[in-house]
């Protein structure tokens, strides 16, 4: 059994999608959910499948305490899905390709500290691109820098609000994101 852990730093809706995909899934569990803010939804939404949660502070992420419960629970493998901080060292090396994380932009554009969520939709509308979409990648040291393991485009209309790409970048999410983790998971043989 491969049990996953989603961090998670907000609403929680690409966890839930996740949780759904894997439900009745044989080989793939989600077992835990961590998140940096005590007030983020996704944990509303651990609650509601019963999904044990952990709320920890910075300083916990940097220590060895996030690394210690993601032992607790025999995490083998760690999907990002929202989460803003950068994930620290001694969990990069001990999850070494074995963390993905989903990006709302075509990778290497528009990543980077700062750039998630609207800040990336504001950024490619105002600069007049024709086509975003979505990066799933390997977590590194670095921001939005692991190796692309999947890209999804979708076409920009010349009407389009930063509102309207979020809601098709949310929608290549919902659809891709689950069968990429499950893939990932297949190939590297966990």
């Amino acid at each position: 059994m491969t049990n996953i852990a989603i961090f998670a730093s907000g609403s929680g809706t690409n966890a839930e999608n996740i949780i759904n995909y894997f439900k009745n899934d044989n080989n793939i569990n989600v077992s835990l959910i961590l998140s940096n803010n005590k007030d983020a939804f996704v944990i509303e939404r651990a609650k509601k499948f019963n999904i044990p949660f952990y709320i920890f502070s910075k300083n916990n992420l940097k220590s060895n305490n996030v690394l210690d419960k993601l032992s607790e629970y025999n995490i083998n493998f760690i999907v990002l899905a929202g989460f803003l901080l950068l994930i620290p060292e001694n969990i990069v090396s001990k999850f070494n390709n074995r963390i993905v994380n989903i990006h709302p932009a075509l990778l290497p554009n528009y990543g980077g500290k700062g750039m998630f969520g609207m800040n990336v939709h504001n950024a490619v509308i105002k600069n007049g691109e024709k086509e975003s979409g979505i990066t799933i990648h390997f977590v590194n040291n670095n921001y939005d820098d692991g190796d692309i393991i999947f890209q999804k485009k979708c076409k920009i209309s010349i009407d389009d609000t930063p509102d309207d790409l979020a809601q098709k970048i949310h929608q290549l999410e919902y659809k891709y994101f689950p069968v990429v983790i499950k893939e990932t998971i297949k190939k590297i043989n966990l």
